[in-house]
């Protein structure tokens, strides 16, 4: 009767195509795949097909440049910091009669020039440690009684209040440490000798300018941010943690230790540690409260004691050239103190999501 004729694979409008063959010119299926009424194809197809091409400029792609030149500008300048650091080091260094690392004295205008980095290394640590250690419990109190114990409005007026010793400028904190604190401190450090004299850090005086002044006034300056910090750490708790403590019959104390410190340990850790930038790079404030002397002493009453930080400020003007290597050597010291103390925080910060992320 005649030869059926077969169906294009593009005939028609409503009807399914029928393949007359499995065999079929390359690129066939692509076609198939661009033919309009495909579900998921930019033309509404309803058949299977390839994803849709990503468009070669887009805002996502933008964002993702963006934050990319972002990152790797800041690792540029920190590069770019310690590079110029080293640079104008060397030539101070070379100069350097003494240890560098030992030497207790600083004498860099000197010929030769004598200089070390060990007793201002020491002050550095020690009082933003002794800083540390009156702050963190303060401010831990003072954020878990925002957070869980007063009313609302008295906890955010109260925040509002502590956040502002944050914006007070660290000149008016030593000026303050340096005319009205002093004499109060030198009372404490003379009633600390007189009945805890047997402890080598409370040791015999003159009082006056000392680490423990610092330090008080350190304390006080990194108070605002640790607080804050730990706050919003607190706060961030899963209220379903909290009222399964106190479902099981924990009293309020109790619900905090087993729900809310454990929650928030790794929050405070970098609050601390960030609390713990600010202490160690602190300048003007140490400037005036410290006895800006070149000794390493555990006597933390006495008046004496220096920093990296307020060295640089104090022996800048009158420094030469080997001088000022100098002290952009010590500069670089803190440099890298300061580096191996975030290094620290996010190890330890790393560590414990790692170990939360398992226990889950």
């Amino acid at each position: 009767m005649g030869d059926t004729p077969q169906r294009s694979a593009h005939a028609g409008t409503g009807g399914t195509p029928v393949a007359t063959s499995h065999e079929g010119p390359a690129g066939a299926s692509a076609r198939v795949a661009e033919r309009p009424g495909n579900p998921g194809r930019p033309d509404g197809g309803l058949g299977g097909g390839a994803l849709p091409r990503a468009r070669a400029f887009g805002a996502e792609r933008a964002f993702r440049g963006l934050t990319l030149a972002a990152g790797t500008t800041v690792l540029v300048v920190i590069a770019a910091i310690a590079i110029f650091l080293v640079a104008k080091a060397v030539p101070a260094l070379r100069a350097n009669t003494e240890s560098f690392w030992t030497f207790e004295g600083w004498f860099p205008n000197d010929n030769p020039p004598q200089f070390g980095i060990g007793a201002l290394a020491f002050g550095t640590v020690l009082s933003s440690l002794l800083a540390l250690l009156m702050a963190v419990p303060v401010a831990l109190g003072i954020a878990l009684y925002l957070s869980h114990y007063a009313p609302r409005r008295l906890g955010n007026a109260l925040g509002f209040l502590i956040d502002l010793l944050a914006a007070v400028p660290s000149v008016v904190f030593g000026l303050w440490g340096r005319d009205y604190f002093a004499q109060p401190v030198a009372d404490l450090s003379a009633w600390l000798n007189r009945y805890f004299g047997w402890i080598p850090i409370f040791g015999d005086g003159p009082y006056g300018n000392s680490i423990l002044l610092g330090s008080v006034v350190l304390a006080i300056m990194v108070l605002p941010i640790i607080t804050s910090l730990s706050r919003e750490v607190f706060r961030q708790t899963p209220t379903a943690n909290e009222e399964a403590a106190l479902a099981l019959g924990a009293t309020r104390w109790e619900m905090i230790r087993t729900a809310v410190l454990p929650y928030g340990r790794p929050g405070v850790i970098a609050a601390v540690m960030l609390g713990l930038g600010r202490a160690l790079g602190e300048t003007i404030a140490l400037a005036l409260t410290l006895g800006s002397t070149y000794a390493i002493s555990f006597n933390i009453l006495a008046s004496g004691g220096n920093s990296i930080a307020a060295n640089i400020a104090n022996r800048f003007a009158e420094a030469n050239d080997t001088g000022r290597g100098a002290l952009i050597a010590s500069g670089l010291v803190l440099f890298a103190i300061t580096l191996i103390v975030n290094i620290t925080a996010r190890a330890i910060i790393y560590r414990r999501r790692e170990f939360t992320e398992s226990a889950a």
